[in-house]
């Protein structure tokens, strides 16, 4: 399951995962940045707690990709407990 974080505004959606077991056992979250484009979308997505980039797809720039980097390194306890509480309660 994916949960709606933010969106920016160049279109660029922003969602996290459900904490889930990797091949190893461990628990980890994803991070998923997502923009329309005319050919179809960027996409990067990282993997908490390592913040390695595992899916991407696209053009996103360098500046961009740091940028990103930044922002799940920052979010990470937020996004942890978030997940843990099935997604970003508003009123």
């Amino acid at each position: 399951m994916m949960y709606p974080f933010c969106k920016y505004s160049d279109e660029t959606l922003v969602t996290f995962s459900n904490i889930v077991k990797n091949d190893n056992g461990e628990e980890v979250l994803y991070v998923h940045f997502e923009r329309p484009m005319e050919y179809g979308f960027d996409s990067i997505r990282f993997e908490l707690p390592t913040y390695k980039i595992v899916y991407e797809e696209g053009h996103y720039s360098k500046t961009e990709k740091e940028m990103f980097k930044k922002i799940v390194e920052k979010g990470a306890p937020y996004f942890y407990e978030w997940a843990r509480e099935g997604g970003i309660k508003i009123a």
